[in-house]
């Protein structure tokens, strides 16, 4: 007998008598009651809006509800923000999180998080203490500055820095250098909202001395130069440098600030990324200040550094804006493991993941990609090919937009299933897989897979043989 639509729906179980299922009643003792309540409507209303559209015509029996409830219950109990292996070659990945913290910044979280803590506490004296006190230290040391200052990310360190040096007055930046990054954020923007007002000079491709000291006037409070991040104009350009800009600084009396973008402590140019220069060599140059990342080409938390004169930066200390930008003591921690690995550059380039991807030679990436390929053909059935293709990765977080990398990439075949089918449905494990399609292959790159990724690695990829199988 054929049953109809509403025989169908009449046949549903009410809520109430799902709950009382003795699988059910299991259920409720792992979960919160109000998650089960929630899960078992869900799943009920579904059925009952699958019949009615026509695509559910035969009423599923008892296990295969509870399998439903189950699975929604799972879906419901994941945290949002989780774990995800990065196949795709872009070394500080936005998206993705930036930069993956060295094992000694990982130690210090759990550490500091555990516990009471001396934040704001002088051990020595026994008084208040400053929680900036942790890392302007190491900061100085690392940079040659003379004082520094950290706050939760870059976007902030600038806004502080104008907030403090040009409010109500004129900051003179080159038109080539009004950057839009990633989220819409643009330095006009942030400008307009620290209260300074933009004085713009030269043309998008070039830009002289003349222009910056035709726009000088009384009410000119700092002369501001930006890292263009992640785009580059080349071709018939030209630019002022910032010791040219400092000369003209101090000659003028007017502060020179930099916003460095990445920023970066190691020369980088012995291993073939160059046109970076350090925070160290900028602040050479005679710029009174500079800000940048600390979760991009540094390797650590998010962060923004503010390194330069005492006299500069003393003021941003006492700023009212400070405590509403300021650090927690999880980054604090953090950065500062993270510092200490930099007084010895080959603990640095060993130690944090972002520096060691950068820095791995081709001939170390293959052996990388062959390691990954051994270990995963040894688990996965044969439904799974694997195959060597060479690639390029790239450093992300808007650092040398024009870099490209040698490397070795790894196409997944999963039999039956299409490059754009593989890509989805990684992406739907419990660890999910992010890697690229080109060509028509899915492909994960070797350079940004950690060495803690291979065994998830291989459980997402054996989850999705089997989601693909029940497709």
């Amino acid at each position: 007998m054929t049953l109809t639509k509403q025989n169908i729906l009449t046949q549903i179980p009410k809520v109430d008598r799902v709950l009382e299922w003795p699988d059910v009643l299991q259920l409720l003792e792992r979960h919160p009651r109000p998650e089960v309540l929630v899960a078992v409507r869900l799943i009920l209303e579904r059925l009952r809006e699958s019949v009615r559209r026509g695509t559910q015509t035969v009423l599923p029996d008892n296990g295969d509800i509870i399998a439903m409830i189950a699975s929604e219950l799972s879906r419901r109990s994941a945290p949002s923000l989780r774990r995800v292996i990065n196949g795709s070659g872009v070394v500080v990945h936005t998206n993705l999180g930036r930069s993956p913290l060295a094992d000694a910044a990982e130690q210090a979280i759990h550490t500091v998080s555990a516990g009471y803590s001396n934040l704001e506490f002088d051990l020595e004296c026994g008084e208040r203490g400053s929680r900036y006190s942790h890392v302007e230290g190491l900061l100085c040391e690392l940079t040659g500055s003379e004082a520094a200052l950290v706050v939760n990310n870059n976007a902030a360190a600038v806004i502080l820095a104008l907030s403090s040096l040009a409010q109500g007055r004129d900051v003179i930046v080159s038109r080539g250098e009004l950057v839009e990054i990633g989220g819409s954020f643009r330095i006009p923007d942030v400008m307009c909202q620290s209260g300074a007002r933009l004085v713009e000079v030269g043309c998008t491709n070039r830009t002289h001395i003349r222009d910056y000291l035709e726009a000088i006037s009384d009410t000119t409070a700092l002369l501001l130069k930006v890292h263009t991040s992640n785009f580059a104009i080349v071709g018939f350009t030209a630019e002022v440098t910032l010791a040219e800009m400092s000369t003209m600084g101090r000659k003028a009396g007017i502060p020179v600030m930099l916003d460095a973008g990445s920023g970066c402590l190691i020369d980088l140019s012995p291993y073939g990324i160059k046109g970076e220069p350090t925070i160290r060599q900028y602040l050479e140059s005679g710029v009174d200040v500079v800000t940048f990342s600390g979760d991009k080409l540094l390797g650590g938390p998010q962060a923004g550094i503010i390194a330069g004169s005492r006299a500069v930066i003393e003021p941003m200390k006492r700023h009212p804006l400070l405590r509403a930008l300021r650090m927690d003591k999880l980054n604090l921690a953090s950065l500062e493991a993270t510092l200490r690995l930099y007084r010895d550059e080959r603990q640095a380039l060993t130690e944090i993941p972002t520096l060691r991807m950068l820095t791995m030679t081709p001939k170390e990436i293959s052996l990388r990609a062959e390691r990954i390929i051994r270990y995963l053909r040894r688990h996965l059935p044969d439904s799974v090919s694997l195959i060597r293709h060479p690639g390029e990765s790239s450093a992300g977080g808007g650092s040398f937009p024009l870099l490209q990398l040698p490397t070795t990439l790894i196409e997944i075949r999963i039999k039956g299933a299409s490059p754009s089918g593989t890509e989805s449905t990684l992406r739907q494990t419990s660890t999910p897989i992010v890697g690229r399609i080109h060509r028509e292959r899915f492909l994960i790159d070797a350079r940004t897979i950690l060495d803690n990724d291979f065994l998830p690695l291989l459980a997402s990829l054996q989850e999705a043989v089997i989601m693909l199988a029940e497709k």
